[in-house]
């Protein structure tokens, strides 16, 4: 696909990394992730999301944009990243309430982070990097569907790389909302999930993080979404 975008005037696109082809890509910062969603999305023929002007008709290809919540075509039927208020409701996969996607414990029979004795609710008998996984040499990532999936049939919503979302990172606001966008405007950028080289508080499905539209890492990585089409 990056050889498709760069020809197609993505100039600047990253290649991010990937420890096997199984595993997640990591390494890309929010910005080369929101453009990787508009080439496949154009490469597929679909129109794309996200734009750098408020009419939506300049696509965004190349270079470092502040992309705001006008410039979203969130009902387009191309790729883009979950709001965070999407992600955390995939995340929970109808389960209401609980630490964790699949329960209030975690184990490392069910995810892929490094285990400690910290919390009373990570009850892996080891405790480090993953046993299984935590070899081979930096990132400690594991295959897609190495774990069970959620109720909603997903992988991976807690543990092995983090996944950017859409938002700005903000303070929630005490009124009711139905799927909010986040804030206009901020500095970071919200990443949810969890990573293999973090601890059983960061898997919980609350847990907010954040980083600047240009960091990347090698515990952080994107899951796509489309909007629902006709």
């Amino acid at each position: 696909m990056r050889t498709w975008a760069i020809a197609h005037g993505y100039s600047d696109l990253a290649g991010g990394g990937g420890k096997a082809p199984t595993h997640p890509v990591y390494g890309v910062s929010w910005n080369d992730v929101v453009k990787w969603c508009n080439a496949k999305s154009e490469m597929r023929g679909l129109t794309p999301c996200y734009y750098t002007d408020d009419a939506q008709t300049a696509v965004y290809r190349a270079g470092f944009a502040t992309i705001t919540n006008a410039q979203v075509k969130a009902a387009a039927n191309g790729f883009r990243l979950p709001t965070e208020a999407e992600w955390e409701y995939a995340a929970r996969g109808g389960l209401a309430g609980k630490r964790f996607p699949w329960g209030d414990t975690i184990s490392q029979a069910q995810a892929n982070y490094c285990s400690a004795t910290l919390y009373g609710y990570d009850v892996s008998v080891a405790h480090d990097y993953h046993p299984t996984y935590g070899v081979g040499g930096y990132p400690y990532t594991s295959p897609a569907d190495a774990f069970a999936p959620n109720g909603y049939g997903l992988y991976d919503m807690a543990g092995n790389v983090w996944q950017w979302c859409w938002d700005w990172y903000g303070t929630y606001g005490s009124a009711v909302v139905t799927a909010p966008q986040g804030p206009g405007s901020g500095t970071n950028r919200v990443a949810r999930g969890g990573g293999w080289n973090d601890s059983a508080l960061y898997m919980r499905t609350a847990y907010r993080g954040t980083g600047g539209p240009a960091y990347s890492a090698n515990n952080l990585g994107f899951r796509t979404v489309r909007s629902l089409v006709p």
